[in-house]
């Protein structure tokens, strides 16, 4: 599944490479950019502003402090064992690299 995901992003990343390499924009085409851009720009803010009052809402509306302190406390115990198997992990790569046994 994983592959998939990697080809796609190459395939992508392989289409806005050659999309940057594409045709050279004229003068009145790059005039004409900036507009476009702007206009863009603030549709796509406008549509994360109202996602994010719509999230904020939500959270509001359905705050439970008993769930929110479960939350904190599994988030606190997972990011802990996060780091520390990733220091393990860290420690074996460098030693693996190192070539010591």
């Amino acid at each position: 599944m994983g592959t998939r995901y990697f080809l796609a992003l190459f395939l992508i990343l392989l289409v806005l490479g050659f999309e940057v390499q594409g045709d050279p924009v004229t003068q009145q085409e790059e005039t004409a950019s900036p507009a476009v851009l702007t206009k863009v720009q603030e549709s796509l803010l406008g549509y994360w502003d109202r996602a994010k009052a719509a999230a904020h809402n939500l959270y509001k509306k359905t705050y439970l402090p008993a769930m929110d302190e479960k939350i904190r406390d599994i988030y606190s115990k997972s990011t802990a064992a996060v780091t520390t198997y990733a220091g393990i992990f860290t420690d074996q790569v460098i030693s693996l690299l190192k070539g010591e046994h």
